[in-house]
């Protein structure tokens, strides 16, 4: 039997599921718990399949508009990303009972927003265009009070009402360094801009890009485990091409991966993004174990403890 390739892994950590998305996921499987199936989700509770599809089987029902679920007692769950105010409010007019799992941090940008709109700013919001995440956003505020921008050069053209008058928040799960060159040009163009207190991107897209930056220029190859609609686990990947790992690509599973690409690969490094379940990465390594001869280092470039609360109508007895 021929020997099997040497191949050096590189683990980044962290990696996978962040306070967020497992308090959002907690919230959907609580609810089960408490109230049994069906249990509606408006959008996926994360950008993840895998997630989905467990929960699908536990018996939540994903939706992307309220008037697909029927008149009813059952609970709906807003996602991680965060919603329009315009959803809870057509959830009340319809007498719905509604758990609302946005990410705390989402919702920090939400109260900022919020802040410079009554202190009379015009509002930049950072981020990307359709993500769930920035039309929730700019749905706490009326039409206009947000002016979106995605690029540097969006940032060089853009023209406000009033100058002296701004405010940015940016999305949560963007590059770390493209939005510090988007922030650069507006401080540049607009010096009295309000930034936030502290930057909104957050904790675990930070944690997760370092990591990527400290491995990516040792390795051969890059994977990424994520969905092809997560932002943050995209994200990753341009940090690893950029940090110096001309082979950094996204799987969703063990059955994306490209063996052939990994064939003159002698380190590669492997990573998740904030959505992503550890038994995928899991998975891809007992796949990787099958083929290769395997050594193991793990990177770690910070230690995440912060854990979010749960709603308190999950808190009784019935939901533990």
């Amino acid at each position: 039997m021929a020997a099997r390739p040497e191949l050096k892994l590189i683990l980044c950590a962290p990696r996978g599921f962040c306070a967020g998305v497992d308090r959002a996921i907690q919230i959907v499987e609580l609810a089960l718990q408490k109230y049994g199936a069906p249990v509606y989700v408006r959008h996926e509770i994360v950008h993840n399949r895998h997630v989905v599809a467990s929960l699908q089987d536990m018996g939540a029902v994903f939706v992307e508009d309220l008037d697909e679920i029927p008149d009813n007692d059952a609970p709906v769950i807003f996602s991680a990303h965060g919603v329009a105010k315009s959803v809870p409010e057509a959830a009340r007019r319809r007498n719905m009972f509604y758990l609302d799992a946005t990410c705390p941090l989402v919702s920090k940008v939400h109260r900022e927003a919020e802040r410079h709109h009554r202190n009379g700013l015009e509002i930049v919001l950072i981020g990307h265009r359709g993500h769930p995440e920035v039309i929730g956003t700019m749905g706490q505020l009326p039409d206009g009070a947000v002016r979106l921008v995605e690029t540097p050069r969006d940032a060089e053209t853009f023209i406000p009402d009033d100058p002296g008058r701004l405010a940015f928040i940016t999305q949560t799960t963007l590059s770390v360094d493209d939005t510090a060159e988007i922030v650069a040009v507006l401080q540049r163009r607009f010096p009295s801009i309000v930034a936030p207190h502290r930057g909104d991107i957050c904790y675990a897209t930070t944690n997760r890009q370092e990591a990527v930056k400290q491995v990516a220029a040792r390795c051969d190859a890059m994977l990424v485990v994520g969905a092809p609609n997560s932002s943050n686990s995209q994200r990753l990947v341009e940090v690893a091409l950029r940090a110096g790992c001309p082979d950094s690509y996204l799987i969703e599973n063990a059955g994306d991966i490209r063996w052939r690409d990994l064939a003159a690969a002698a380190t590669l490094g492997i990573t998740a993004g904030a959505s992503a379940p550890e038994i995928l990465v899991d998975e891809i390594l007992s796949a990787i174990a099958e083929r290769f001869d395997v050594t193991c280092e793990p990177v770690t470039a910070a230690h995440e403890t912060l854990t979010f609360k749960l709603p308190r109508e999950l808190h009784t007895p019935a939901a533990q």
